[in-house]
């Protein structure tokens, strides 16, 4: 049982996040679990304006994800930062290369999932991961969320990310909050949720 977690990061919030999916995924009997980021669209001088390009080579060892591999998975979980409320343009730019997968039916029965961040609490989590399973639907995925059963998305106590739709974190306004333990608590859960939904589908 295959599971891929596919993600683009820029400052290092959704890479955080997608090894705490892994981890999660990896505790499940029997799942291969494979990490793996969408190409960067953007030149290394703009990336550096934009005080990213050190950061990024933080997870420049990890294999650059083709088409191949969304193929070979049963289950893969997307991360990706919210922009404007919607997914970030490399993840978009990934998937709108898959239209060959598309035709050929891929990824029907698939097991489909999503995590993501924004700068501010408010900043578009739910719509960025409701307006990314549209693209799954049209694959033919298998949409798994992030159950209430993880009752740390009901805290009171802190400000955090999590709703039944995916694991998400706050990034702040510069940047500079990273996951928090129950927001990385999050993520675990979703991606050992998913590798068991996978388990029962495809053993």
């Amino acid at each position: 049982m295959n599971v891929l977690i596919v993600f683009y990061s820029m400052y290092g919030h959704i890479y955080r996040m997608a090894e705490a999916v892994k981890e999660g995924a990896a505790g499940v009997k029997g799942a291969e679990v494979k990490l793996c980021r969408v190409p960067e669209t953007l030149p290394d001088e703009v990336l550096g304006k934009m005080g990213a390009l050190e950061t990024k080579k933080t997870w420049a060892h990890i294999p650059v994800c083709t088409v191949d591999d969304l193929a070979a998975a049963d289950a893969i979980l997307f991360g990706a930062p919210t922009r404007f409320g919607n997914m970030c343009g490399q993840m978009r730019q990934f998937l709108d290369a898959t239209g060959g997968l598309w035709a050929k039916g891929g990824l029907v029965g698939k097991v489909g999932s999503v995590f993501t961040s924004s700068a501010t609490q408010h900043g578009g989590q739910e719509s960025t991961i409701l307006s990314f399973h549209v693209t799954l639907l049209h694959h033919g995925m298998v949409i798994v969320g992030l159950p209430y059963a993880f009752q740390g998305q009901t805290r009171m106590d802190e400000i955090t990310g999590g709703s039944p739709y995916g694991a998400s974190t706050i990034a702040g306004g510069d940047g500079s909050r990273m996951p928090s333990e129950n927001e990385l608590a999050a993520a675990r859960y979703q991606g050992k949720h998913v590798a068991e939904i996978a388990a029962k589908m495809f053993r």
